[in-house]
């Protein structure tokens, strides 16, 4: 997951180098709402199901690269 936010938004940092539970807003990772939803659609071209831009969950989501892989991983191959 965190190869797929390095590729996807062409950040100057090493996927390795990313802290599983750090915050991808503001503080941690830096992303904006902007960069969420190329990750977003990213993860929809990969994995096969769409993040939805008015689920409630969002923010749960996508606070750290650990959350938004155990959602992706939760929900691959579903549509």
């Amino acid at each position: 997951m965190a190869v797929l936010l390095v590729e996807s938004l062409n950040l100057e940092v090493a996927p390795a180098d990313i802290a599983p539970n750090a915050p991808l807003y503001g503080e941690g990772l830096g992303l904006d709402s902007i960069d969420i939803l190329e990750v977003a659609l990213e993860v929809s071209r990969k994995y096969g199901f769409q993040l939805r831009s008015d689920d409630e969950r969002n923010q749960q989501i996508f606070s750290s690269l650990r959350s938004l892989a155990a959602h992706v991983a939760q929900n691959r191959g579903t549509s």
